[in-house]
Parts: structure tokens; C-alpha cells; sequence
């Protein structure tokens, strides 16, 4: 087996997972936003994350780099079948992060940029969702094309999956905000994420079914001997670290909450890559097959080896730097 795109495979997935865990939180504030009790909440919802939420961005731009660069083959099969979502989601991306800048500058109409951040995280989240059960189920793959018409991509399973991002994106955000917030607005934060919590559990359970039923491959790789085995540890891991969260919440930790739930939504992701392997367009196109030509991924595979511990440095910097509670007051610029 050739090495590169085993290579590339990695690093677009951990491209993908710390983008999940970083712009997940952000998005669940935005998503949780309309629901604040006052001005004063939102405001500190904003400013928990205003230092951080554009170069939690910087994930998505180079695991999408890093899918044109190293499989082109795969990068122009999945933007064909997921254009409309795709765009969308940069669509809400661009007027959410608009609202940024607009809405601690403005005042009588300091509501539309509130309902932009809102709506835009939402929408992203939504789009997020859909796009990845549209991978999941499957696209329509003709002599190495895109076979499958404009609105594909939505299906009862994909919308489905879209709901399930943005309740899981809720409980991110929701422990975050634990983490980062104190008195009234901690204690409706817990009150938040145990709700959200509850209804990501049916999320997971509902996908959990739903899927090997729809997909007989899925279900040969998760339930036959002796895979059935190794695999069962995944959910049964879940199964407690629910638990941990659960009682973490219950116990009011500061900090626990948001480690379990980013554990979670790992094992939800490792739960994928173990669906889908060794494709990248699933029953379609293998990672192999979708590589692009050895001297094109070296040349990139450099670049990237070169930035990524540029990102990796200032990004711990900044947590590091802006660690601790958020305080009434304090401002964006």
C-alpha cells in the first residue's frame, strides 16, 4: 500500500475533527443564543468565543485544501452532489461572522445582527449535518462522475443527521459556556446541557439504527464475527461517558462537561471513519483510488507540513492567552 494518501487521510481527518470540536462549540452558542434571558447574556455568550471563532474557521479551509490537493477525484464528486448545502453553509458562515463585527457597534438594529449570528450558526450546523448524511447514505457514481441529481443530498436521513449536528453542536456550546461563564448564566448553561444532552442520546440512538438498516455493508462491517467483537466497544464506551457527563453536570464541574461531550463527539466521528472505511466517497471511490498523482502530494504534503504547526501554535496560544471566565463588561474590541 502506498503510504501518501494514508498520509492525507489522516491529516484530513484531523483537520476535520478539530474543526468539529472548535467551530462546534462556537456554533452551539449561536445556536443556543435566541434562548438567552437578556441582552447581558448574549453579549457574554459572544465574547466567550469573539477572540477565537475565525481561526476555528482555519480547519475547514485546509481540510478542504487538503481534499483538493490530495483527491481531486473525490474533492470534485462530492462538491457536485453537495453544492446547494455547501454553499449554503458558506453563505451562513460569511453573514454569522459578519454579525461579529456589526453587532457590538450597532444599536437599534442590534436585533437583525443578533438573529444573523443565530441563524447563521444554525443554518451551518443544519448544512453540516445534511452534507454528512448524504455521504453516509451514499452517492450515485457513474464512470468516476457525479450520476445523481441537484437535490439528493435531501433525504428523511440527511435532514435528519442535520438535526442531530445541531443538537450536538448545542451541547458543546452549552458546556463551553459552563467553562467559560459564572452565576445566572452558568446555571442556565448546565440546565441547557442537560437537555441538549438527552436529546442528542435519541440523535445517536435513532442514527445508530437507522443506518446498517440502510446500508447492508454498514451493517456487514459492525455486526458480523468477529468484528462485532472489537467494534461493540465504541458504543459501549459512549454508553458510559454519557454517564461521566451526565453525573459531571449534575455535580456542577466546571470543566469536565466540556471534555466529555468533545470525547463524545470523537467517538461519534471514529464511529464514521469505521462505517465508511476505506472509501472516501462511500461504495464508491476508496481513498486509494481518489489520490491524486504521487509528485502532487508530495509537493502539497510539504506546505502542509510546514503550516500546520504554525496553526497548532498560535491556536494553543490563544486558548492559553484567553483561559478563564468570561467577566460582565469586558468587550470585543
Amino acid at each position: 500500500m502506498n503510504l501518501l494518501p494514508l498520509v492525507w487521510v489522516g491529516i484530513i481527518a484531523f483537520g476535520v475533527a478539530v474543526y468539529v470540536v472548535m467551530d462546534g462549540f462556537d456554533l452551539g452558542i449561536g445556536i443556543l443564543f435566541p434562548f438567552a434571558r437578556s441582552h447581558d447574556h448574549r453579549d457574554l455568550m459572544m465574547n466567550s468565543v469573539a477572540w477565537v471563532w475565525d481561526g476555528n474557521e482555519t480547519w475547514l479551509v485546509m481540510g478542504g485544501v487538503g481534499l483538493f490537493a490530495a483527491f481531486p477525484r473525490a474533492y470534485a464528486i462530492l462538491l457536485h452532489a453537495l453544492y446547494i448545502p455547501l454553499i449554503l453553509m458558506l453563505v451562513a458562515l460569511i453573514f454569522r461572522g459578519i454579525s461579529f463585527e456589526f453587532r457590538f457597534k450597532a444599536h437599534r438594529s442590534r436585533f437583525l445582527w443578533d438573529a444573523a449570528f443565530s441563524v447563521g450558526s444554525l443554518l451551518t450546523a443544519l448544512c453540516q449535518g445534511i452534507t454528512l448524511g448524504a455521504v453516509v447514505q451514499g452517492i450515485a457514481v457513474v464512470d468516476g462522475r457525479y450520476a445523481g441529481g441537484p437535490f439528493d443530498w435531501l433525504t428523511p436521513f440527511s435532514l435528519f443527521t442535520g438535526l442531530s449536528v445541531v443538537v450536538g453542536y448545542a451541547l458543546l456550546g452549552s458546556s463551553w459556556l459552563i467553562m467559560k461563564t459564572e452565576a445566572e448564566l452558568r446555571d442556565w448553561c448546565y440546565k441547557m446541557a442537560r437537555r441538549s444532552l438527552l436529546l442528542m442520546l435519541v440523535a445517536v440512538a435513532v442514527v445508530s439504527v437507522w443506518t446498517p438498516i440502510m446500508s447492508s455493508a454498514i451493517r456487514e462491517r459492525w455486526f458480523s464475527l468477529p468484528n462485532f467483537y472489537y467494534l461493540c466497544q465504541v458504543p459501549l464506551a459512549t454508553i458510559l461517558l454519557t454517564g461521566g457527563l451526565w453525573y459531571a453536570l449534575k455535580r456542577r464541574h466546571d470543566y469536565v462537561p466540556f471534555y466529555c461531550s468533545v470525547a463524545l463527539f470523537m467517538l461519534a466521528y471514529l464511529g464514521l471513519i469505521i462505517s465508511i472505511w476505506p472509501y472516501i466517497v462511500p461504495r464508491a471511490l476508496t481513498f486509494e483510488e481518489a489520490a491524486a498523482p504521487e509528485s502532487s502530494q508530495v509537493f502539497t504534503l510539504v506546505g502542509f507540513l510546514i503550516i500546520i504547526p504554525v496553526i497548532l501554535t498560535y491556536t494553543i496560544a490563544g486558548y492559553y492567552i484567553f483561559s478563564g471566565k468570561v467577566k460582565a463588561g469586558e468587550h470585543y474590541h
